[in-house]
């Protein structure tokens, strides 16, 4: 279905870079303080400078993204690259999809992979797999109330049934507390984790640490990638003392469904970039297909 927009072509000579270096600035292959400083100084909102999206394959067999006949770059200086098509298509369709003016915040996919390829703070995947089994030590559905009833009892019987399957699942132990300190978590829980996320390539590793910041649950977001959870599913589960406070108390309700709108957008453009991700050529297959 998103072929049908995404003409290849083989060469073009320019390329264009629309995050924040001006025309004509000299960018370093090396990862400089400059170039660091472009993901904090990255402008929002741009107006439309261009007709046509389309994709290439270039060098190595990787995938290209063009603007018209000019070639994407990333915040770094460099050349915009995806490991397969599946990813390349995603990609291209948040270019195509932007109107008058270019609204990058909405562009999750886009932001994921300048991330994987500038790499701006040079994390290694070791890294990325320790900051992650941190949130395990204060994952959000292992620290429960003590009251109000209504609040226990509304974790214990949605957040239980998920702990059950992901204990069950990677054959673990995980457990919850009301103590301020958590749960502890024994040391052949967070091994067997980490064997697990180690298993991922840098790429989706990327989109799983994502997905794992936006819900504050190591849990959920297993839960999500592994299909266990929907998107709809697993940002509720992640909000649910908050949800519990709006039905007793009441909420704004227009800042209410706009945080619930993008909370969902970030969660599920980081699961679908783990899965476009994946080396796995069946997934992306399917992916297409569908």
């Amino acid at each position: 279905m998103l072929r049908n927009f995404c003409r290849h072509h083989r060469q073009f000579a320019q390329v264009i870079w629309p995050f924040s270096l001006s025309q004509g600035q000299h960018v370093s292959s090396s990862p400089t303080h400059q170039q660091k400083a472009n993901y904090g100084s990255a402008i929002t909102e741009r107006k439309k400078f261009y007709e046509s999206v389309s994709i290439s394959q270039g060098e190595g067999g990787l995938f290209e993204i063009n603007l018209d006949k000019r070639k994407l770059k990333t915040p770094g200086g460099t050349l915009f690259t995806v490991p397969n098509e599946a990813l390349a298509i995603a990609v291209a369709t948040e270019w195509d999809a932007q109107k008058d003016t270019l609204k990058f915040y909405t562009m999750h996919l886009t932001t994921l992979c300048n991330t994987a390829l500038d790499n701006p703070t040079q994390r290694t995947k070791d890294q990325m797999i320790s900051a992650a089994l941190k949130f395990l030590e204060t994952d959000t559905i292992c620290y429960r109330v003590d009251e109000p009833p209504g609040l226990v009892e509304l974790q214990k019987n949605e957040w239980d049934p998920v702990m059950n399957w992901i204990e069950q699942r990677y054959k673990v132990v995980i457990g919850s507390s009301s103590c301020i300190m958590g749960p502890q978590i024994p040391e052949e829980t967070k091994e067997t984790f980490h064997q697990h996320l180690n298993s991922y390539n840098f790429w989706s590793l990327t989109g799983l640490e994502y997905v794992i910041t936006q819900l504050k649950s190591l849990v959920l977001s297993f839960g999500l990638i592994d299909k266990h959870l929907s998107v709809e599913q697993a940002v509720l589960l992640s909000r649910l003392e908050e949800e519990y406070q709006i039905q007793h108390w009441g909420n704004v309700e227009w800042a209410h469904d706009y945080d619930m709108y993008e909370l969902r957008a970030r969660t599920a453009a980081g699961a679908l970039f783990v899965h476009l991700s994946s080396e796995s050529t069946a997934v992306k297959k399917k992916l297409l297909r569908d």
